[in-house]
This record gives structure tokens, C-alpha cells and sequence, in this order.
């Protein structure tokens, strides 16, 4: 069997200065906990709006603001997994697990081994998220067949009854694979009863179907734009510079679709070892350069949807 080849990487130092790339590479020790930090205060101050509010307008904006938070837990788990949320690996990896992944149904470790060999073949046959790309374009029915799909907790109920399915098979056919696949379901049962129970002390048990019901519904849909922008109708894998597409977000797409600079994903797959935080400063940097012609960067979220759409008369899969 022939060995899978990596893709080509960037060379930071033929892009940046070695002081300048010094100052990139830094790794903060309290802006990722910040960041934690403000993504849960965020779902916190959400909460609360419902309980002094509990109007359904604010009801479904609390689920576009906790479903989007929800995503930019992922997102933080995803800088964990590069080692990128605090120098200490310790307090990375721990804070990454329960406070980032652990939450919204992931684990780091097993995202971490997913997600770095994604980096390392992306967008060949070897990439494991190549599937999520590979449909685009597709009609405009298929994409509000998918959103639909997102909305009404179709896509919640097959990821999340799926994997609870093919756990239950693993466990029954004695393969060993149980030890592992427990790992990625308890910690999420366990940090969602510690909400749950959090939230009943206080007199409010009632808000935790609000959580439930952004992880249901946004959550999805934000992940799924989010896997659109990055990689849809992204072809090449010979250059580093358009493995990934940069969406530019103002702010409302940043609250509700693209949190913690998760939009700047070109600047990300070209020096994967920069803290999120830094990206927007990396990006301004490689604007002025002439590699910047050879990038992927799209003007916002819609144009980039449009771009990844067939012409109404050919037909995509659903």
C-alpha cells in the first residue's frame, strides 16, 4: 500500500520576520482562559435574559447566542487541540476537555488525532473531512433542505442517536472498543447533568431545555455554515495558500455564525500553530503581500453560500 503524502506547508519565516513570527507564535497564558471564560458567561447572560424574559423572541435569540457559544466551545476545544489555549499543557488539555469539549459531546483527544491529520492531508482522499466539502456545490434546495434539516433537530437526533447506536453495537460485539467509545459519551452525559443540576439549585432547572435546544438546532446550523465557509468548493491541495478559504465576518456573523475568529481558516491551515486570537493580525500582514492574490477570501458569509451553489437547472445530492 503506498504512504499517503502530507500537503505542502507554508514556511513561516519566508512570510514573516523572525521577530514578527516570534510575536505571532505566543502563546498567551490567560487570553484562551479569557476566552473560555467569556464564551460561558456569554450562555450565562443568555440564560438569564430567558429567566427575566421568558418571551419566545428572546427564547429564540438566546438559542442563536447559546447554539453559536456552543460552537465557540468547539472552537476553543479546536485551539486545545493544537495546543494553542494556555502554554502549560496541563491546563490546556484539562481546560479543553471539561470546559470546552466535554460539554457539547466532543473529547480532545480523540478531536485532537481526527482533526491534525486533517491538517496534514487536506482536501485529498486522506482528509477526514473531506465529506463534509465534497457534496458542494450543491442547489439551492439541497442547501434549505440541509438548513431544514439543522432547524427542526433532524441533524441533532442522527449524529446524536447515531453514536449512541453504534456504541451499543461496539459494546455488544465485544470488540474493545467500549473503553473508548464510553469516553466520549460520559463526560458529555456528566458535564450536562452538572449544568442541569447547576441550574435546578438556583430554581431554574426549567432553562436547561434552552441549552438543549441550541444544541439542537443552531448549533448544527452555525457548524454547518462554519464547514461550508472553511472548505466548500475549495479544490487544490498542491498550494498551502488555497487549502482553506478566509471568510471576512462583521458583527453580526461574528455573534451568531463565526465566534473567536473561527472566519480567518486560510490564515489557520498556513501556520496552524497561531493562537485564534492572533489570526486577524496574521491576516492583515499576509493582505499586504503578494501571496494574498493566491488566497481563498471571500467577502462574507452570503457570498460565500452563493458561490458554493449550483445554477437552478443541475441537480446535487441532498
Amino acid at each position: 500500500m503506498t504512504t499517503p503524502q502530507p500537503v505542502a506547508r507554508a514556511k513561516p519565516l519566508a512570510v514573516f520576520g523572525a521577530e514578527q513570527w516570534e510575536g505571532l507564535r505566543r502563546i498567551s497564558s490567560w487570553k484562551g482562559l479569557a476566552l473560555v471564560a467569556h464564551c460561558w458567561g456569554v450562555i450565562a447572560l443568555s440564560l438569564t435574559a430567558v429567566a427575566l424574559w421568558p418571551h419566545p423572541l428572546m427564547v429564540i435569540l438566546a438559542v442563536m447566542i447559546i447554539g453559536t457559544r456552543q460552537l465557540g466551545l468547539a472552537i476553543l476545544m479546536h485551539e486545545a487541540a493544537h495546543g494553542l489555549l494556555h502554554p502549560d499543557q496541563r491546563v490546556n488539555d484539562r481546560v479543553g476537555e471539561w470546559l470546552c469539549a466535554a460539554p457539547v459531546g466532543a473529547t480532545l483527544k480523540g478531536y485532537r488525532d481526527y482533526h491534525l491529520a486533517h491538517h496534514r492531508y487536506t482536501q485529498t482522499d486522506h482528509d477526514p473531512d473531506k465529506d463534509l466539502s465534497a457534496p458542494f456545490p450543491v442547489t439551492g434546495a439541497s442547501l434549505r433542505r440541509k438548513i431544514i434539516r439543522d432547524l427542526t433537530g433532524q441533524t441533532f437526533f442522527k449524529q446524536r442517536v447515531g453514536l449512541v447506536r453504534m456504541k451499543w453495537r461496539q459494546r455488544d460485539r465485544g470488540d474493545g472498543l467500549i473503553a473508548a467509545a464510553t469516553t466520549k459519551l460520559w463526560p458529555f452525559a456528566l458535564t450536562n447533568m452538572a449544568l442541569l443540576v447547576g441550574l435546578s439549585v438556583i430554581g431554574q432547572g426549567w432553562l436547561f431545555a434552552v441549552w438543549v435546544l441550541a444544541m439542537a438546532t443552531w448549533f448544527p446550523l452555525a457548524t454547518r455554515l462554519r464547514n461550508i465557509a472553511e472548505h466548500a468548493c475549495v479544490r487544490s491541495c498542491a498550494d498551502p495558500f488555497t487549502h482553506a478559504r478566509t471568510t471576512k465576518a462583521n458583527l453580526l456573523e461574528r455573534a451568531l455564525i463565526a465566534p473567536y475568529w473561527v472566519n480567518f481558516h486560510a490564515e489557520h491551515h498556513l501556520f496552524m500553530y497561531l493562537p485564534c486570537y492572533r489570526l486577524p493580525k496574521a491576516h492583515r500582514i499576509l493582505m499586504k503581500r503578494d501571496e494574498a492574490r493566491r488566497m481563498i477570501v471571500s467577502p462574507g458569509y452570503l457570498a460565500t453560500l452563493r458561490a458554493c451553489l449550483l445554477p437552478a437547472n443541475k441537480t446535487a445530492v441532498s
